[in-house]
């Protein structure tokens, strides 16, 4: 399989990460992280990514809580959430699906108009995502959990991807048989 392309870490452009809510799951399932720090890359939470994986109580909602909060990330704030939340405030009926991917959405399309010589790498894990017509503004790429635990291991900053993989699983992680980049 080739190497995933994403950018050279930490000595060229500026890079920061924007993980969607599965690969955030996935890595606290297999108590792994700390992986999204590996590149040398400040990792950028999205507000409605991290109620997405905190609101309601499951296997890693407590755990991501206190990581991101010992790991003192930034949480972009999004038109997104804030809509959600007058909405739920208002009992208005109110669209929940998909919002964290909005939400990056959004954080792209600002990063693109206000930082433009910033690459942003969307970490997604969701099948709907790889096949959907996402906008990728020229400064983002898209990667998914798998391609980026192989680029950890290609670089050697993991010993197996495959390993990571099989810990979420085994810790009861319905993790994703998507390849993207496809295999050719």
């Amino acid at each position: 399989m080739p190497a995933p392309v994403l950018p050279a870490p930490a000595t060229t452009a500026p890079v920061v990460l924007l993980p969607d809510a599965g690969p955030l799951i996935t890595l606290a399932y297999a108590d792994a992280l700390e992986l999204l720090f590996k590149p040398g890359w400040p990792v950028l939470l999205v507000d409605m990514v991290l109620h997405e994986v905190t609101r309601n109580q499951t296997p890693t909602s407590e755990k991501l809580a206190r990581w991101a909060a010992a790991s003192k990330l930034p949480v972009h704030a999004t038109q997104t959430l804030r809509h959600y939340q007058r909405a739920r405030k208002a009992q208005a009926a109110v669209r929940s699906s998909n919002l964290g991917e909005l939400a990056i959405q959004e954080t792209m399309t600002t990063l693109a108009l206000q930082q433009p010589a910033q690459t942003g790498v969307f970490l997604f894990e969701d099948h709907k995502i790889a096949r959907a017509s996402f906008f990728v503004p020229d400064n983002c790429r898209k990667i998914s959990t798998r391609a980026f635990l192989q680029f950890l291991q290609q670089q050697g900053w993991l010993d197996s991807a495959v390993d990571i993989e099989r810990r979420a699983i085994q810790a009861g992680r319905n993790f994703s048989a998507l390849r993207f980049p496809p295999s050719p």
